[in-house]
This record gives C-alpha cells, structure tokens and sequence, in this order.
C-alpha cells in the first residue's frame, strides 16, 4: 500500500506539462517499463470509440478508472495510445516528493499532484480548468487509495463529481459559444496472471509462514495455507492493541479493530465517532491532526504522540483493504496471489509485481455530468453510476479469471 505519512515538508501545488512532445516520447518507453516491473506483458483496450465519439464532439472527459496496482496509470497509457491522445492525470502528492527523476517524468506524462490532506483549490481549479476546456482527457482514480483487490471496489470520493459538476457549470455559463458538455467515463482495468501460481506462490508462503515461525505447510492447498496466515496476522495485532486474539467472524474482527485504532482519535480530532469508508475516516483524521505536525513547532513528545495516531490510522486502513472472504468465497489464481503479495509487504516491507500478467482495459458507457446535483436523491447520482457500472465491468471480466485448482500429489 502506498504510505500515508508524507509530513515532511510544506506542500506545493505541482501543475501539469502541457505540451504533447514528452507524453509521445515517453509513451515509448512505458510498455518496457511496465514488463521490467510490473510483470505486465501485454495490455488490451476495448470499447474505446466510445471515448472517441466525444473527442470528436469536442466534450471534456473525466475517465475513472478504478485503482488495484501501483501499474494502472501506466497501464492506461495503452488507452491514450490508442486514442492517439496524451491525458492528465491527478496525482496524490507524495508521488513528487520522491525522486527528482520521478517528479519529472510525472509532469512530463501530464500527471498533476492533489494534496489529499487538505483543500487543495489548486488542483480543483486545475482538473476543472482541464475538463471545461476539453484540452485532453482527464484521469481521476475515484477510489482515492489502492484497494489492492481488483475484484473489491473502494468506496467512490465525492471530490469527483464535485470536479465534474463544477465544470459542468463552467460550460453552461459558456453555452451560448459551444454546446460542450462533461462526461464522466468509468474505465474497469482488470489483471490476469497468465503464470504457474504453485511455482510462484508455493515459495512465496513458505517464508511468510517461516517469518510466523512456523514449517511451511508445502501439501496443504494455497487456499487453506492463505486463510491460517490471515487469520494469524489479523491475530498478532488484536494481540497487539485489545489484548488477546478475538472471536467472531472475520470481518467482525477486522471491523472491532480498526474501530480500536480509529475511535479515540476521531474523539480527540473529530469529536465523534465517524461513519463511513475506512478511507474517508483516515483522510479526515489526517486532515485534523497533520497541520501542526507539518508546521514542525510541536513539542517532541506530542510529534511522537501523533505519529503513533496516524501509524494506527494507516494500519486500520490497511485492514479494511482485506475484503472478508476475498480467497476463500472465489478462489481465482488472482486472488490467490493479490494476498500472497500483501501478505509479503505487510510482514516484509516489499512491494512484489509478481508476472507475467497481461490487463484488460474495458471502457464504459459515457455518463453526463449534470450541472447540479439532484439533493432530494439519497446518493450522489454520479457517483452511484460510475460506481455501478465499475462493478459491472469487472463482474464482466472476471469470466477470463482462472479458478484455483489444488496441484495433485
């Protein structure tokens, strides 16, 4: 999981390169790159003349894409390839805080970063600048954080149809020179592990059972195997914060503890318990509780009082990305490795993009932005339709998922 704990200096907005040159350019190097580390050989797009009916009516498009791996906005530039446009990309801000290098290439490939623990108005302005003038497509991961789970969707942020409607409004109050409208197009990027899973899994899980100090359980089936492990690890840090380890069904479990890490601090900042996803509970901890730290005049025992509230935040985040009966309910080789490998960053610290893998990149039905927003609907409508149509396209392409089947001795 990416970390959420970037405080070490100020922000500054990071805009966008605007020009066309470098994306062409680099786009040449990207499906090496995504071989060399992501394992990713090949990437099919389908349905994207459904993006080119609205290029070539001169709309604003917000693509929304949802968000598994590290590797989808690279992998989404097979997309912009095959429509022969660069895109924008909006960008979680610590991804520029990295390398000098990397801050680069980023802007370069149109990418622009959102301080996601604040208003960050220049952003907004920037993504509705981008989608009122239709100057290139605009990718938002709607999710707001990696679910790590291509069949699991997060639950979606409303900062996407507030860009969308905002811009929605721009062109409105410019009717009267173009009849452009916004639409919201939701992009499912599916990946299918095309190796033998036993021989890449197998050695995997024996050192994540030999780091629990157990002897690897090589002849029991990977599901089984995959099941103690989780329910040791979720044990160790029940242990850890109530205690002991406790009873009930997994996600009973998963949910007291992440209530344990989140509860008293959202007393302290929010002054209630808050409702809702996970994510959006983390993000507005972080909000509260970063500010002061950021401006470093902090007594040095308080620092370290706050570092351990948001090191709490992030692992009840990181819990909550364990769909409950993820393996066990539908044990395809995917699901089998997605916990294999945060299984390993979660004990070991290590990102693993174990291949070869091939994506699917299904485009779907373009979704109009209305300029407002229908209040007397329990939902944001924009938001349940992106996230409807999500669903139903990864439902779609997990028939090309292979199902476990347990190696015969």
């Amino acid at each position: 999981m990416a970390k959420l704990l970037p405080v070490d200096s100020r922000y500054q907005f990071v805009p966008p390169h605007t020009g066309s040159l470098w994306p062409r350019l680099l786009s040449w190097l990207v499906p090496g790159h995504l071989q060399r580390t992501y394992g990713v050989q090949e990437v099919r797009v389908e349905g994207a003349e459904r993006i080119r009916e609205l290029q070539r009516a001169g709309h604003g498009i917000l693509l929304t894409p949802n968000h598994c791996r590290m590797s989808d906005a690279l992998v989404l530039q097979a997309l912009s390839a095959d429509l022969d446009q660069p895109f924008h990309v909006m960008a979680s801000s610590h991804l520029f805080r990295g390398s000098r290098l990397q801050s680069f290439l980023l802007r370069r490939m149109g990418a622009f970063s959102i301080y996601r623990e604040g208003i960050d108005r220049a952003a907004v302005e920037q993504a509705v600048s981008i989608l009122a003038t239709a100057s290139r497509p605009l990718v938002i991961f709607p999710e707001g954080a990696l679910s790590q789970a291509n069949d699991s969707l997060n639950a979606l942020q409303e900062g996407v149809s507030f860009i969308a409607r905002t811009a929605a409004v721009r062109c409105r109050r410019q009717s009267e020179a173009s009849a452009r409208q916004i639409f919201a197009v939701p992009v499912a990027i599916r990946y299918l592990f095309d190796g033998d899973l036993e021989a890449v899994a197998e050695p995997l899980l024996s050192s994540i059972e030999q780091r629990l100090s157990w002897k690897p359980l090589t002849g029991v089936p990977l599901v089984e195997r995959i099941v103690r492990v989780g329910g040791a690890l979720l044990a160790l840090k029940e242990l850890e914060y109530l205690g002991s380890a406790q009873a009930g069904t997994l996600a009973a479990r998963q949910q007291r503890l992440i209530d344990h890490l989140l509860v008293p601090a959202e007393l302290e900042w929010l002054k209630s318990q808050q409702t809702g996803s996970v994510i959006a509970r983390v993000r507005d901890l972080r909000r509260a509780i970063l500010p002061d730290m950021i401006e470093g005049q902090l007594p040095a025992a308080e620092m370290d009082r706050r570092w351990a509230q948001l090191n709490q935040a992030e692992l009840a985040q990181s819990l909550s990305l364990y769909p409950s009966d993820y393996v066990a309910g539908d044990p395809t080789v995917d699901r089998i490795l997605e916990t294999i490998e945060r299984f390993n960053e979660h004990l070991n610290g290590t990102e693993l993009h174990l291949g070869p893998r091939r994506a699917i990149i299904e485009v779907g039905e373009p979704i109009a932005a209305s300029a407002q927003r229908d209040r007397s609907a329990g939902a944001d409508p924009l938001l349940a339709s992106i996230e409807q149509q999500l669903k139903s396209l990864l439902q779609r392409s997990s028939v090309h998922c292979r199902r476990y089947q347990p190696a015969v001795s």
